[in-house]
């Protein structure tokens, strides 16, 4: 015969105003002897609260935030004919809460052999065609289907192990679709879940960002049309700015530089240029200036390793130079500019852009850069916001320089200024930083005698 009872919270060990994180049952709910119906977290450990009878829950008297103590009231219970647990229970709840994972699972596997294990599989499911079919797969998160399994649901049913098995491989278990009774996680599920979204990551490049297909689109039914291939160039710069445009936090500072008196100075040279056959390009004295720069701000000549913990700070000065070619955008790198004077550095920049329109640059003349200048200055324009060509943390682009009305001492005179905007990875690079680094690239420029200090 059915019999009225209270649930209490049993004695628990060391553990005082231990906060109710999840409810595993409802009123109605049939449960057994031993059966889990609540979980507390307290700043040491996880545990699980099982009723101490079998039979029909009648009321859950506690909420999700409350916190309990030895004694407190959980709930009220029709028991049936099944035995009370064990006095010895409390004991045992205890013992999992000293130990919460441990006492579930037997054997558990380092999170790196797990994500190395959820790899293996994910690349032989892939070689077969398709992931394996199972109800657990979760969509890639952002999708549709997604968003509604996320929001199904404000409660995760999980015990306290795997709860700790998920923390450790880095899942949050409000995106993993549980498949034990109820909903509950079980491990099989987690790692379910990191087979899937490894498996989405792998088609996003490892970007973890991912966005519906470009509709296909007769675009004959409109006019005239034709179809031209995008160039070799094309293609593989246009696979990296994609992947570093979406990879790196872009943010981009702006400022003026007053070229005015370093103009008169290339402009006194261009005879002296003439007799060693170069051009002495104001693009020239950017690049000793960007140097000085980077010497007073050695973030900016850094680049992110693998594990984005670290930086790797560069101790040479490789300046890469944006190309226009007939079939791209190129980056050939000046190496070693710190040690190079203006006449040098032209004669190379001009022989390494004759190679690039002609399409006979090595591969080798394109890597190792640490910096890099955007020009458009001989095109036109007034700012734009250049891609940070990754590895590296910025990138410089200039615009066409015009003379423009300054007030100086009381008066306006006409002042040449060229336009320049940084950008940067904010991962690496704060605002105030940018700020500094075109405010102190600015005054060199304006002075140019400043990266003889």
């Amino acid at each position: 015969m059915a019999e009225n009872k209270t649930i209490t919270l049993p004695d628990v060990g060391d553990f005082q105003d231990i906060e109710v994180i999840e409810i595993l049952v409802a009123a109605g709910d049939e449960v057994e002897a031993e059966q889990s119906i609540i979980v507390l977290e307290s700043d040491k450990a996880t545990m699980e609260i099982p009723s101490p009878f079998g039979g029909t829950i009648d009321s859950i008297i506690v909420s999700v935030g409350d916190r309990l103590n030895e004694g407190d009231q959980i709930a009220t219970i029709s028991a049936g004919d099944a035995v009370q647990a064990p006095a010895d229970s409390s004991q045992a709840v205890a013992a999992e809460a000293e130990t919460p994972v441990v006492a579930a699972e037997s054997v558990i596997e380092s999170p790196v052999e797990e994500v190395a294990v959820a790899a293996s599989e994910v690349d032989a499911d892939k070689q077969k065609g398709d992931l394996p079919p199972g109800k657990t797969l979760r969509p890639h998160p952002g999708s549709e289907a997604s968003l509604a399994a996320s929001g199904s649901s404000k409660t995760i049913h999980a015990s306290p192990s795997i709860r700790r098995y998920a923390r450790e491989l880095g899942v949050e278990l409000e995106q993993v679709i549980g498949s034990g009774p109820k909903g509950r996680v079980t491990k099989a599920d987690v790692k379910a879940f990191i087979k899937s979204t490894m498996a989405a990551g792998d088609k996003t490049g490892g970007s973890g960002i991912r966005v519906s297909s470009q509709p296909e689109v007769d675009h004959s039914r409109f006019g005239a049309v034709e179809t031209v291939a995008l160039s070799r160039i094309q293609k593989i710069s246009g696979a990296h700015l994609h992947r570093s445009w979406v990879t790196v936090p872009h943010v981009t500072q702006f400022d003026d530089a007053d070229i005015t008196e370093l103009e008169a100075f290339r402009k006194s040279l261009a005879r002296e240029a003439e007799k060693k056959a170069v051009r002495l390009t104001p693009l020239i004295f950017l690049m000793k200036a960007v140097v000085s720069a980077l010497r007073e701000f050695p973030k900016f000549n850094a680049s992110l390793d693998a594990s984005g913990e670290n930086l790797i700070m560069k101790k040479y000065f490789h300046i890469g130079i944006a190309v226009d070619t007939p079939k791209g955008l190129v980056v050939p790198v000046v190496r070693d500019v710190d040690q190079k004077g203006l006449y040098d550095l032209a004669a190379e920049l001009g022989e390494i852009s004759v190679r690039a329109r002609d399409g006979k640059l090595s591969p080798t003349d394109m890597q190792g850069g640490c910096f890099t200048i955007s020009s458009l200055g001989g095109i036109g324009g007034t700012y734009f916001t250049p891609i940070v060509n990754a590895p590296e943390v910025a990138i410089l682009g200039v615009s066409r320089s015009k003379m423009q009305p300054v007030y100086i001492d009381g008066e306006f005179v006409p002042r040449l200024i060229l336009p320049l905007g940084l950008s940067y990875d904010h991962r690496v690079i704060d605002g105030a930083q940018a700020a500094r680094f075109t405010s102190y690239l600015s005054q060199v420029i304006s002075d140019i005698r400043r990266v003889l200090l």
